[in-house]
Formats: structure tokens, C-alpha cells, sequence
């Protein structure tokens, strides 16, 4: 039942304040459903075919908005990036890990690298919808960018790993990905001189070991962060740093257009799950290859064979939880550098911000009219902004804001295998046949 049916007499304040504080009270228990919390009964009822509908929006996630929420960080500077205990930094590992992360020979065949999905001049990740896969595949999800990803506490999509040490293996041996063996990719790094040296140098360790591979490629991620953009300045004391266009967008930020409710922090995250009313891909419709990978995840993430038939759509958190209200949710992402890292979504699904923005502004819809394969699971904080043309500008200019120059970085000379017999040797073995 909504806050505000029946009549409402203007003449009554008392009636104003415990109608306002209400909303606020239901609309913090809304919140707390849409960041993964049982939902009742009826949410589970979802299908694995969904036809995507609208969703109604609630009266009282309006009051939300205009009420101070505590619990929702205020956009800050961001600060320098955690460091673990058991993988301390030093320039000879930062080094290193820069290496191995440029090195294709830490994959299945030696020609897939992390920089290979992740390139630095296509904003640390992958400028198409669906990011490139293991020889004779397609991936079924975008790259996310590299850049800043060491202030996650979860990595990929879902929240699937905890830190970027377990990261970089799960794309280094994921099936479409680079679909490398530990054993086949740590011999290869212990037939490379260099690698020998700097392994011995950097972990005291008589021959390179896989697992401290990782952690050097971590080491290496974590100095590939971005402290000084536009906002940073600005929130730093500089106001000069944002211009009055960027200003205004700032405030729609922060107020009608909703963006803080989940963009928040000095990462501009709560990385929190949502269904946000992304539609499905429509490469899964035309592209076959995509298709089988698109099966092959369903297999291998332990889905029903009934979801298997007939799902159409990534599930998202689903296949981490099973549990058939996180259905199409996924972990808000970070929106510092997206001035570089189009295409956005999970799989591509919007080229510019503009269209991002204008997704939000229909309420979760594209230009279209299609949302998410699972409206059950629609997150209600997501509804129409109505925002004029001027106002989309200067939240773009806003969002804009939120990187600084572009970060680019040249491949560095890879270390050469050691020669496994001389030429003169292998003459010789010749002749003697």
C-alpha cells in the first residue's frame, strides 16, 4: 500500500513530519532489499525467460531522496590504494609484475596476455561490447578496466574474487579467457633467465613459482590508479577545478538525478548488488559463437538444465548465490575514468554516457523501450528522472569529471627464453642423422 493514498490535509504539519519520516524509515528497508536482502515471496516467482515490463516505482523512494541518509558516504578524495599484508610493494616487484602483465606466455597458447583484454589505450580494458576471448572463442562479458580496480573488495562482475592476487589467475586460466595451466605456464617463466633473476631478487626463491607471479601482477595493478582528477582537486580545496557547468551537474548528482544512492564515496561505489533494467545482449541473438560461450557459462557456472534451455539473459549474482532474487544484479561499478572506458554495461550494451544517461532518465529502459529479462528483480531506486537537456550536459560534464588525463602506458621488451642448445649443437645433431 503506498505512504501517501487518501486524502491530505495541507493545514496539518504533524501529519507532514510523520508521513516524511515514514517514507524515509520504509524507503532505508527498500534500500536494504535492493543490496541483496531476502525479498518477499513473490520475488522468487522468477522466470528464466522473462518478457522485460515495466516495473511501478514506489511513492515513498521519492521521500529518499530529499531525506539525509547517514548511511550514504559523501563523494571524497580518493586516497592512496590498501595495501595486503602478505604481498608488501617494492619497485622490483612493481617491475616485475609490469612484465608478466604485458606477457603472453602466462596464458594457455603464449598469445594471450592481461594487458590483451586489458589494453592501456582503450581505457585499461576492451573498447567492444564483449570482450576478445581464448583463440577460436568469444568471451560473454566486457573487460573491466584495470585502472583503480585495486580499491575494489571484490573483483569482476559479481564479486567473484576477493583480491587482485586471485584475480589475475581466474582470468589467466578461465576457460574463455586465457585458458592457461599453472604447471605449463610456470615452466615457461623458469626457462627465462630474467624471470629467474628477478624472481630470486624480488621473492628469494631459487625458480619463479605461478603464485608469485600473481602477486607481482597485483603489486603492478595497484600503482595504476588515478588520484588527481577534476573532483579530486576540487574536494582538495582547489575551486577552480570545476568550472559552474560541472557545478550544476555536481548537484544533480548528488540530488535529483539519484547517482549518489549508489555512486558514492571517494570510489563513487558502495559496490553493492542491483538489477538496474539493463537489457540482454543482443549479440546472443546473432552472433553463434557468442552463443555457445553463452551455454558453455550456463554449464559451468552449475545452473538447472531447465535454466539452461531456457535462460536468454545473464543471471549476475545468481550464479554466485543461487538464489533466484539476485537474478540480473550486478556490483555497481566505480564511475571514476569512464570518460575512457566505453562501451558501458555488463556486456556492452550503451556506447557513449549520453545514452547511459538518457537510460537512467526513462527509468531503466533503452531508447528502445526494453529493460531486464528478470522485472522482478528491478531495483525501485531505479525510476523516470525527467531531466531537461541542459540538465543531461551538465551531469555528463559532472561525470566527466570524475577522470583526469588519459593513462597510457608502451608495452615494455619482453625477456627472451634461454637457449635450449647452441647453434653449432644443433648442426651437429643434424649432421649426425
Amino acid at each position: 500500500m503506498g505512504l501517501f493514498n487518501g486524502s491530505f490535509n495541507k493545514g496539518s504539519v504533524l501529519f507532514l513530519v510523520i508521513t516524511v519520516v515514514t517514507a524515509a524509515v520504509v524507503s532505508m528497508a527498500t534500500v536494504t532489499f535492493a543490496m541483496g536482502d531476502k525479498p518477499p515471496a513473490s520475488a522468487s516467482k522468477v522466470s528464466f525467460s522473462s518478457t522485460p515490463v515495466a516495473v511501478p516505482t514506489q511513492p515513498q523512494i521519492k521521500a529518499f531522496a530529499k531525506v539525509a541518509n547517514p548511511e550514504i558516504p559523501p563523494l571524497a578524495p580518493l586516497g592512496a590504494p590498501p595495501i595486503p599484508a602478505d604481498n608488501p610493494m617494492s619497485d622490483a616487484k612493481v617491475a616485475l609484475g609490469k612484465l608478466l602483465y604485458f606477457d603472453p606466455r602466462l596464458g594457455g597458447d603464449a598469445s594471450i596476455s592481461c594487458a590483451t583484454c586489458h589494453e592501456p589505450d582503450q581505457g585499461w580494458s576492451f573498447s567492444e561490447g564483449i570482450s576478445r576471448g581464448y583463440p577460436g572463442t568469444v568471451h560473454w562479458r566486457g573487460s573491466q578496466p584495470v585502472l583503480n580496480a585495486a580499491y575494489y573488495s571484490k573483483l569482476f562482475a559479481v564479486g567473484s574474487t576477493p583480491s587482485l592476487e586471485s584475480q589475475a589467475p581466474s582470468a589467466a586460466r578461465g576457460g574463455v579467457a586465457g585458458n592457461g595451466e599453472n604447471d605449463i605456464m610456470e615452466a615457461r617463466l623458469r626457462l627465462i633467465p630474467d624471470y629467474v633473476n628477478r624472481f630470486n631478487d624480488v621473492f628469494g626463491e631459487p625458480w619463479p613459482t605461478i603464485n608469485n607471479a600473481w602477486k607481482a601482477i597485483a603489486a603492478f595493478e595497484r600503482t595504476l590508479v588515478q588520484r588527481d582528477t577534476p573532483l579530486d582537486k576540487y574536494l582538495l580545496g582547489d575551486k577552480t577545478a570545476l568550472d559552474e557547468q560541472q557545478l550544476r551537474g555536481k548537484v544533480l548528482y548528488e540530488g535529483k538525478a539519484r547517482c549518489i544512492l549508489c555512486h558514492n564515496g571517494a570510489f563513487t561505489t558502495n559496490e553493492k548488488y542491483y538489477n538496474i533494467g539493463v537489457p540482454r545482449a543482443t549479440r546472443w541473438e546473432e552472433d553463434g559463437l557468442a552463443q555457445i560461450t553463452f551455454r558453455f557459462e550456463q554449464y559451468a557456472k552449475g545452473t538447472t538444465e531447465e535454466m539452461y534451455r531456457t535462460i536468454k539473459d545473464d543471471a549476475g549474482l545468481y550464479y554466485r548465490n543461487k538464489n533466484k532474487w539476485s537474478m540480473g544484479k550486478f556490483r555497481v561499478p566505480s564511475l571514476r575514468y569512464t570518460k575512457y572506458t566505453a562501451p558501458f554495461m555488463r556486456q556492452g550494451q550503451f556506447y557513449t554516457l549520453e545514452e547511459v544517461i538518457d537510460f537512467y532518465d526513462r527509468g531503466g529502459f533503452d531508447e528502445e523501450g526494453r529493460t531486464t529479462s528478470f522485472p522482478e528483480t528491478k531495483t525501485p531506486l531505479i525510476q523516470k528522472l525527467n531531466l531537461s537537456d541542459e540538465e543531461k550536459e551538465d551531469l555528463l560534464t559532472f561525470i566527466e569529471a570524475l577522470s583526469g588525463d588519459e593513462v597510457l602506458m608502451d608495452k615494455p621488451k619482453l625477456p627472451p627464453y634461454r637457449a635450449l642448445f647452441t647453434e653449432a649443437e644443433l648442426q651437429t645433431t643434424q649432421a649426425e642423422k
